[in-house]
């Protein structure tokens, strides 16, 4: 007898036991500016520099990256849940960005204070199930060394513990 598959549900819950940063990735579309928060970003090579970020495929934010050719990742800082919370919900874009700061680089928005943020050129667009994989090349990237980052943890927001940033 074969084991039964797990279900989504169940799935969501294993993997929310992997704690994870919290990040925006932002750009600029037809319809203008479009951002999601998300977990699901990863460096993925070092030569050369390009970055992995994973969109529901039905994210205005990657219909906005399709036609923009590049995208920002702003990793949020220990407190900015409520950055997070804006660009999580299904405001639009133009809305999102009013809502919290922001400045223009390279063309795409970049949320500021954040802990690091990076600039990403397009390369390419995989399919990956309900998802659809972004890989970028960094073309500029920055940090704030002093500043501890926003955690996601069994469906919750978590910081750091008091220095352990440092």
């Amino acid at each position: 007898m074969a084991d039964a598959p797990l279900d989504p549900a169940a799935y969501r819950q294993v993997i929310g036991r992997f704690p994870t940063g919290v990040a925006v990735v932002t750009s600029v579309g037809e319809d203008g500016p479009a951002g999601l928060t998300t977990n699901a970003i990863s460096s993925l090579s070092l030569d050369p520099l390009l970055m992995l970020v994973c969109f529901d495929n039905g994210s205005r934010t990657l219909t906005a990256v399709r036609h923009a050719g590049r995208f920002a990742v702003s990793v949020l800082r220990d407190d900015q849940e409520e950055v997070a919370r804006v660009f999580a919900s299904k405001r639009p874009g133009a809305d999102k960005l009013a809502a919290v700061l922001h400045r223009i680089h390279h063309g795409v928005p970049v949320v500021d204070d954040a802990v690091a943020w990076l600039v990403c050129e397009l390369r390419e667009l995989l399919p990956g199930g309900d998802h659809t994989i972004g890989i970028g090349a960094v073309v500029d990237a920055g940090e704030d060394p002093d500043a501890a980052p926003l955690l996601f943890h069994r469906g919750a927001f978590e910081q750091l513990p008091d220095g352990a940033a440092s």
